[in-house]
């Protein structure tokens, strides 16, 4: 956040203090007033409880996220089914998990920057239908090559819903909350993740590894008609884009019923519009040490996030567990993920997240570890499972509420979906790695030993983010600076 503030900081100490300072007064307590009044949208959403209409904003992006997650995490549920179908070998099972994640990590890249530029609620919805229509059509597959190539472009998709669901969501959340906020929202993902799993273990025996897909494809389509009536575009992008003052009077009174706005009344976030290409700002004002950092820690948690997601069930199957109960220990992943949002989220907001998560990293690589120990015992897989879901899940979760709190608006999608985007590069490994040393007959403890270090990578690029933060937060209190209300 500080790093994100420090050009904000600079811009403002150099403005003429006593017009700008009253009109902040003015947009602290309320007021109402006519001709030069301005709001500031940030410190409004501040100062005011979480309203009925914000925690609609949540829901639907949290519907959202839900059907991503269930279709990102279905690949890993039909995985045993198509293999013994088409008798694909487990060395041709890591092509088949990593091209939904070469689409997400394309989609990432080039819809945040889009999103900045257009807004967020079309990015949205669009990214919503592409990956709906393009599930279904992958049910029809009839060959490895046509599902790698329907996996890759409905990965487009959802690459692009998530990081604007959750920039959206931190935009309507007052700073206090935004964290729990934005991890609540998240949860569910991992939700539709754990959930596609119970599903997929009920519908695969009936209706065949088809059936998931048909599901998961239809629910995203009859989601868009909520989207386009309940989701709103974010208040803070329409101020920084100069849209009318009649459209941003509409979602402050949502936000709020009883502030009557005047004619005359103006709006603002403390932020310019981000000129040209948005990714270059990710490294100006301070943030590019920062950026880099998350970069590495998304890259190193999501690697082992998507080797445990996409591995579990086949590990687990091979060393003599049912294909239908490894299906449900690969779901308790996403569950442990579910509480570790519903405990971490206020902790992450009283005392921030250099503190827990690196916590939450180095108990994560002591579970990989131990699940490689577990063997056939399914009691001491579903605990260990879940213990790695708490830690490794809700320090991706929590690392998404990091980087969407470090980012400003005018590039917070752009943010937000390049950390993903970046993160989504060890996704991809992940699952690679784990092929290629299984198709070398590795034991499982061993490929579980190398598979906890990145963790620890992940621990120290957030030990060492802390560290620089505390400088910059020494720095600025010596020339006595505070940091804006955002």
């Amino acid at each position: 956040m500080i790093f994100a503030a420090i050009d904000d900081i600079r811009r403002k100490c150099n403005q003429a203090g006593g017009r700008a300072a009253h009109q902040t007064a003015l947009a602290r307590k309320g007021a109402n007033v006519t001709g030069d009044q301005t709001i500031d949208i940030p410190t409004f959403i501040n100062i005011r409880k979480i309203g009925g209409f914000q925690l609609l904003v949540v829901a639907v992006c949290a519907i959202t996220v839900f059907l991503d997650g269930f279709d990102v995490q279905s690949i890993a549920f039909v995985a045993p089914s198509i293999a013994a179908q088409w008798q694909v070998s487990r060395e041709v099972l890591g092509p088949i998990f990593v091209a939904s994640l070469v689409g997400v990590l394309c989609g990432a890249l080039g819809f945040g920057p889009l999103a900045d530029k257009i807004g967020r609620r079309p990015v949205i919805m669009g990214c919503t239908a592409v990956f709906g229509v393009l599930t279904l059509i992958t049910a029809l597959s009839s060959n490895v090559t046509e599902l790698i190539a329907l996996r890759f472009l409905a990965g487009l998709g959802l690459g692009g819903a998530m990081p604007n669901a959750i920039a959206l969501t931190a935009e309507y959340s007052p700073q206090r909350r935004r964290a729990t906020m934005i991890m609540i929202m998240f949860a569910g993902f991992s939700l539709g993740a754990a959930i596609g799993g119970a599903l997929a273990a009920a519908l695969i025996p009936h209706f065949g590894w088809r059936s998931v897909w048909y599901l998961g494809g239809a629910l995203p389509l009859l989601l868009l008609p909520a989207q386009y009536h309940y989701l709103p575009e974010s208040l803070r992008f329409l101020v920084i884009s100069n849209s009318p003052d009649e459209r941003i009077t509409v979602l402050v009174q949502r936000i709020d019923p009883s502030f009557q706005i005047k004619p005359g009344t103006r709006f603002d976030i403390g932020e310019h519009r981000a000129a040209g290409v948005p990714v270059r700002y990710l490294f100006d004002a301070g943030r590019g040490a920062g950026t880099i950092l998350l970069w590495i820690m998304f890259f190193m948690n999501l690697l082992d996030l998507f080797f445990l997601q996409n591995w579990i069930p086949i590990i687990s199957n091979d060393a003599g567990v049912p294909v239908q109960t490894a299906v449900m220990i690969a779901s308790v992943f996403q569950f442990g993920g579910v509480v570790a949002t519903l405990l971490v989220g206020f902790p992450f907001d009283r005392i921030g997240g250099y503190a827990v998560l690196p916590l939450l990293y180095v108990l994560g690589s002591l579970f990989v570890v131990l699940l490689g120990q577990a063997g056939p015992s399914v009691p001491l897989l579903f605990l260990l499972t879940f213990g790695a879901g708490f830690c490794v899940v809700g320090a991706q979760i929590s690392a998404n509420a990091h980087a969407a709190i470090f980012y400003p608006t005018q590039i917070r999608s752009t943010g937000v979906g390049w950390c993903l985007g970046i993160g989504r590069l060890g996704a991809i490994l992940g699952p690679l790695i784990a092929g290629y040393l299984l198709g070398l007959h590795w034991a499982h403890s061993s490929l579980f030993l190398v598979l906890a270090f990145p963790l620890t990578c992940a621990a120290a690029a957030v030990l060492t983010m802390g560290r620089i933060y505390r400088r910059r937060t020494a720095s600025l209190a010596e020339e006595g600076m505070v940091a804006p209300v955002d």
